[in-house]
């Protein structure tokens, strides 16, 4: 495959100008220029950011997209995979979270030989590491891992930092964007899987993001449970759902010590028993298989 051309998109609430603009600044030293880059302001106006150094020599230039609502963070993707396709002119999309920062000015050089190489890598994942280098076990992308350097196929990827073919995109269809928020990165990844592709987690391409914790936003345990009831009831063949809803209640039962948050998880998970979840396409046994031999069967 010839050199792909790479395009970023990066979707705010509007409530980080600074780190977006370093962000953006990180972008700008980059060896390899994206083509194109796409910010989407999700429910929210946006300031000029051409005035970032280096931004006005990319080839396609900046493009900003408000829109009126937020839509979560995989409704806003898909809107700039959208406009992305429209123009027709990026083969690999590299979403970064807006308080990310690329440390390393190969990153974007490193995705595009590496797409280069492979015709089937569907999926990248980064590295993400706080200020201190200290990356948090919840991000390393194996069962049973707690080495984030160690690089290979995965079947799972970090939302905050990755790469994204285009063409994969359009055999299987863009973000799950009535998840808002919480697993939407695990149903692209079985999507992707069931559909042949490859993920990989190169730890060398390294996003910079503060340490945080999911739990930090109010609707962390309903959106939880409700989508990973969504998720099975989308992807699973049918004879594992009870086995993956059944493991996931008692590993949350037994981690989880506030009884507010149980309640709040109780209640998202009958939501997600009751309300639609979007269209099955059960994945096919020899992708669980492919998947079980990856070290992370889809009941865990």
């Amino acid at each position: 495959m010839s050199e792909p051309r790479i395009g970023v998109s990066i979707v705010t609430m509007g409530d980080r100008p600074q780190q977006v603009e370093a962000l953006l600044a990180s972008i700008a030293i980059q060896g390899v220029l994206p083509t194109r880059l796409v910010i989407v302001g999700n429910g929210t106006s946006l300031p000029d950011f051409t005035a970032v150094p280096g931004l006005s020599g990319l080839a396609g230039g900046v493009t900003t997209i408000e829109l009126d609502e937020n839509l979560g963070c995989p409704g806003g993707r898909n809107v700039a995979i959208r406009r992305l396709a429209e123009l027709g002119d990026v083969d690999v999309v590299v979403e970064l979270d807006d308080d990310g920062l690329l440390v390393d000015s190969g990153v974007l050089r490193k995705v595009q030989e590496m797409y280069a190489a492979d015709p089937k890598l569907g999926i990248v994942g980064f590295r993400i590491a706080d200020e201190h280098g200290e990356t948090q076990r919840r991000h390393v992308p194996r069962l049973r891992s707690t080495d984030p350097m160690r690089r290979g196929p995965v079947t799972a990827f970090l939302g905050g930092g990755h790469a994204l073919s285009m063409k994969m995109l359009a055999e299987t269809g863009p973000w799950p964007a009535e998840f808002f928020f919480t697993h939407e990165e695990t149903d692209l990844s079985w999507r992707a899987l069931d559909a042949g592709w490859k993920i990989l987690y190169e730890p060398d391409l390294l996003l910079q993001h503060p340490k945080t914790s999911p739990a930090r936003h109010s609707v962390y345990y309903r959106m939880t449970a409700r989508n990973r009831v969504w998720l099975a009831r989308r992807n699973l063949p049918l004879p594992l759902v009870p086995a993956y809803l059944g493991i996931w209640t008692l590993l949350t039962v037994a981690r989880t010590r506030s009884a507010a948050g149980l309640r709040a998880w109780a209640g998202g998970f009958a939501e997600g028993i009751r309300t639609p979840c979007g269209r099955r396409q059960p994945m096919r046994w020899r992708t669980v298989w492919r998947m079980t031999m990856l070290g992370r069967p889809p009941v865990i």
